[in-house]
């Protein structure tokens, strides 16, 4: 698949027959309008398995309403007056951590659904499938009309927001899903993240998601004329009262959270 900086240069470049061959991608012959001025991404809160967040993920979900996010909060991140375009989330996780959020807001949480399945006696949370909602939300961004120019708040699972050696290969019979449900696209070998798929690696940033960060947010500009990222900022999450026990560890150090908790990796 490709990004969006490379369907573009197609585009520029006269090869408008070339750049149809590839209609599954995220933005193919754009306008360059259809981009958000800014998304806030955030990981979602800290998991107490597959369906739900722990104790501390769940308290992490108030904060973030209180101090961040929320309609009135403390230290919003968003401007005086600014209302959300929209609200993203992936997983159960994230649903759990940013539907307080949206609440808040009278907003639904735009859910890219990816539900835990049993495998071999274990609830998992399929890659692939993870991969291609995260395709599917990325395509949604660069060209749902109703999003350009406003501010998306994703709350989102780390890996498929940024993980270099992410490589989850389909099986022969996924392919043939992905083939016959969508006939004429291509298909996709391996999951992408959101790194590759907004093409951020034109800005300086990190290109991993530590597995114990959860208390940072990544704030991304996008430039109205060229539809391509701009700027970049990294937020920590810092609570005051009744949150200021939550885990605030630095950018990619141990979480140390007590086994009480309940909290799994």
């Amino acid at each position: 698949m490709q990004t969006f900086r490379s369907l573009k240069r197609t585009v520029l470049a006269g090869g408008l027959a070339l750049a149809a061959m590839f209609s599954a991608s995220l933005v193919a012959a754009l306008p360059a309008a259809a981009v958000p001025a800014r998304v806030i991404l955030l990981r979602h809160g800290e998991k107490g398995g597959p369906l739900q967040l722990c104790s501390v993920g769940q308290e992490r979900a108030r904060a973030l309403v209180d101090y961040y996010l929320g309609k009135n909060a403390k230290k919003s991140l968003l401007k005086p007056g600014q209302v959300p375009t929209a609200i993203l989330g992936l997983s159960l996780h994230t649903l759990e951590t940013i539907y307080h959020v949206a609440d808040s807001w009278e907003q639904p949480v735009v859910f890219y659904s990816v539900m835990p399945e049993m495998v071999d006696g274990k609830l998992i949370i399929r890659q692939d499938k993870l991969a291609e909602r995260n395709r599917q939300a990325v395509r949604d961004v660069f060209t749902k009309p109703e999003w350009a120019g406003g501010t998306l708040i994703m709350n989102w699972e780390h890996d498929h927001i940024a993980r270099p050696r992410l490589d989850i290969e389909l099986t022969p019979a996924q392919r043939a899903k992905v083939q016959e449900k969508h006939p004429g696209r291509p298909v996709p070998t391996k999951a992408t993240t959101l790194f590759d798929l907004m093409d951020l690696a034109g800005i300086r940033m990190p290109d991993d998601w530590p597995g114990d960060t959860y208390d940072y947010f990544w704030i991304i500009d996008f430039d109205q004329q060229s539809g391509l990222p701009s700027a970049f900022t990294m937020i920590k999450q810092e609570f005051g009262p009744p949150y200021e026990n939550l885990p605030h560890n630095d950018w990619g150090q141990p979480e140390n959270i007590s086994a009480s908790a309940g909290c799994t990796k």
